[in-house]
């Protein structure tokens, strides 16, 4: 996997995004998300938690973000 956005953002009807402006705003959302995670994961591990234990404590906790269209169960 790559750091890139992906080329595609799937919608929810299974049609890709096609908006522009959601495009960009995907994007720089990506670039943020990237930044703030390698921030975390560096600092976690330069800390001396285990690099494999932070990548499992990281996706965990985006397995278990609640969803914005449920209101807000996860």
């Amino acid at each position: 996997m790559s750091l890139a956005p992906p080329e595609l953002w799937p919608g929810a009807d299974g049609q890709p995004v096609a908006c522009r402006e959601k495009l960009k705003m995907l994007a720089e959302n990506h670039a943020e998300a990237i930044q703030s995670l390698r921030d975390i994961f560096e600092d976690a591990v330069l800390m001396g938690v285990d690099e494999a234990a932070m990548r499992r404590i990281l996706a965990d906790l985006v397995q278990h973000l609640p969803s914005p269209k449920r209101g807000g169960a996860a």
